[in-house]
């Protein structure tokens, strides 16, 4: 990867942090359409188990951030993708908070607040049909994520981290 192309790289990373509404996972789809479908430099699976992985590790969730990074550049890309998505929301944040403090029991903060919801909501779901449609290559995966997501996440209180080990299960199986 060139200067030009880090330097952009990282320049999206950063216009993407300030819509990340809901964690760094809502942009997940532009990410993808970023790194993999308009500059080619991971596949479709290779981000998904980027992904996968930063997820089963301890830490902070937004660890595939770093990961991708690491892929495209090395550690140049990594320092570069990490500092593009939490440079300017950690800013931004930070200045947030002094001045949401100064307006928190008015009408209009509590209706943005209200209405920014759904769209986290909707941002998380689109994440959800990106990572199962990359890894979905089957009619018995497709099976398997639908199962997951309508019985399992939807009627009981299991620790995901089960439901990753049990498809990681399947997997090996074939």
């Amino acid at each position: 990867m060139s200067i030009s192309e880090l330097s952009d790289m990282t320049l999206h990373m950063a216009l993407l942090s300030l819509m990340a509404i809901g964690g760094v996972t809502a942009v997940l789809p532009d990410i993808h359409r970023y790194v993999v479908d308009a500059q080619g430099w991971m596949s479709s699976e290779q981000f998904a188990a980027l992904f996968a992985l930063s997820q089963a590790a301890p830490g902070p969730n937004a660890l595939f951030i770093t990961l991708f990074g690491l892929q495209m550049a090395g550690l140049p890309g990594a320092f570069g993708a990490t500092l593009g998505m939490f440079g300017p929301s950690s800013l931004l944040a930070y200045h947030a908070v002094g001045w949401a403090d100064l307006f928190a029991h008015t009408r209009w903060l509590n209706a943005f607040r209200r209405g920014m919801a759904p769209i986290t909501v909707g941002l998380a779901l689109s994440s959800g049909v990106l990572l199962a449609r990359a890894v979905d290559t089957s009619l018995s995966s497709v099976v398997l994520t639908g199962a997951t997501v309508v019985v399992v996440l939807m009627r009981s209180r299991w620790n995901p981290l089960w439901l990753i080990i049990a498809g990681a299960l399947f997997g090996l199986a074939g």
